[in-house]
């Protein structure tokens, strides 16, 4: 996929389950006009998500369609559900111009970076390991046994990530981690975003 001509970019927001992404992303959307590009996934809600505005959640079958009939830019299976980006709408909203964000799991990432080379993206860490297990235990839906399987999923993505980022930013602070965010983000029109890659962690 060649990348839309014009000041449309790209972002990836990803990182471990539980390293926050859906709270950096909810924030950046405060501070800066992105289009969010809604994921489709085969689990189930959780409590307080919305069809349509958190994601939207399709069955199996429906998710297979979605893939054999070529809609998505990327997919993953994780945790044993299905998550992905539908195509159509981000290939709309860059060509009028507009940043998209996309907050998606390490395995989709890796098919946009080979996809859209263009892609600014950002991988979100833990401040360690002790804190992401913490934050897993007090989502109070994951059972010890999972949780210990998600931390050793969490341990392998993060020595990956740094050849595969090209910013490593880390969640300590919410607020702090979202500047840091924008900071490598320069402004509307202000040209490329891309500085190389970084770690800050």
């Amino acid at each position: 996929m060649a990348d839309p001509t014009g000041s449309s970019r790209l972002f990836v927001i990803s990182g471990p389950s539980g390293a926050g992404k859906s709270s950096v992303v909810r924030l950046l959307r405060e501070k800066r006009p992105f289009y969010f590009s809604v994921s489709a996934t085969t689990r189930d809600p959780r409590p307080g998500e919305i069809h349509g505005v958190h994601y939207w959640f399709v069955d199996a079958a429906d998710f297979a369609e979605l893939i054999e009939n070529q809609e998505l830019l990327e997919w993953a299976d994780y945790n044993g559900r299905r998550y992905g980006t539908l195509r159509t709408p981000v290939l709309s909203h860059l060509a009028q111009g507009e940043d998209v964000i996309l907050e998606i799991e390490v395995q989709g990432a890796r098919q946009v970076r080979n996809s859209y080379p263009g892609a600014v993206m950002f991988f979100i860490l833990p401040p360690s390991v002790v804190e992401l297990a913490q934050r897993l235990e007090r989502r109070g839906d994951t059972s010890p046994a999972e949780i210990t399987r998600r931390l050793g999923i969490a341990e392998q993505e993060i020595a990956e990530a740094e050849g595969l980022f090209d910013f490593l930013v880390v969640n300590e602070d919410l607020d702090r981690c979202v500047s840091e965010v924008l900071s490598f983000i320069s402004p509307p029109g202000g040209g490329s975003t891309r500085r190389g890659r970084g770690a800050l962690y």
